[in-house]
């Protein structure tokens, strides 16, 4: 790619802003680039522009002007640059946080073979199971359980309602972690 990536055309064809891209690629020593790159630099001018012309009609629309003037494009190219580009914080500010947080050590690792891994108390990747065994019963306590449904008193107190639905086949949740015993 000789001549700053350009193509085979010529210089008469191409675009008046496509040569200002190339000069300022070339201001800038950059001598060897892909042919897209002057119409991506295109697209992301056109758009900033666009974006900046809008904005400014509408600060002349909100200050009743019928023309736009270069107090407005000059507000809106402020406005762009203050909500789209943020700056670092200054090295001071940085540098005292990373001294207080390099004030807490880190958790002890513990020695052996493989990756050293930090103690059990201090991670999260203990597997902790959930099983639903349900409750057997047998067919005389089923039909026990209907026989007392048909004698029972119609308007049975709640806590009577709960057993029974309990003793029904609903499942018993049983949970525990695997992995050795840790005290907390």
């Amino acid at each position: 790619m000789a001549e700053g990536g350009g193509g085979g055309g010529g210089e008469e064809d191409v675009p008046r802003d496509a040569k200002i891209v190339k000069s300022l690629l070339k201001s800038m020593g950059v001598e060897d680039y892909e042919p897209r790159v002057i119409h991506q630099f295109l697209e992301l001018w056109y758009r900033y522009v666009v974006d900046v012309l809008t904005d400014a009609q509408i600060y002349s629309e909100h200050a009743g002007k019928s023309v736009i003037d270069s107090d407005d494009v000059k507000l809106a190219i402020q406005s762009k640059v203050n909500f789209s580009f943020s700056q670092p914080p200054p090295r001071e500010v940085l540098l005292e946080l990373a001294r207080n947080r390099n004030k807490i050590p880190l958790p002890k690792s513990i020695a052996g073979p493989g990756i050293p891994l930090p103690p059990e108390q201090d991670t999260l990747i203990l597997p902790n199971y959930q099983f639903a065994i349900p409750r057997k019963q047998s067919k005389q306590a089923v039909e026990e359980t209907e026989d007392d449904e048909e004698t029972a008193d119609p308007n049975p107190d709640p806590p009577q309602e709960q057993r029974a639905d309990a003793s029904q086949g609903t499942p018993h949740r049983v949970s525990f972690p695997i992995g050795p015993k840790r005290s907390r």
